[in-house]
């Protein structure tokens, strides 16, 4: 069986498309991540700061 040009050229496309719609919802679970954790440092940090009311 000969296969033709065109179903080779749909095969890398479509390997190269999941590759970077993977690494893009890598790259934005981690930047959710980070920020996450910045905003739950900062809440941390003001909560410390700020005195108790009585």
């Amino acid at each position: 069986m000969v296969e033709s040009p065109f179903l080779s050229i749909l095969a890398i496309v479509a390997v190269v498309l999941l590759v970077v719609v993977t690494g893009g919802i890598g790259y934005l679970t981690l930047a959710d991540w980070r920020d996450r954790r910045r905003r739950d440092e900062e809440k941390r940090t003001t909560r410390s700061a700020t005195p108790k009311r009585r």
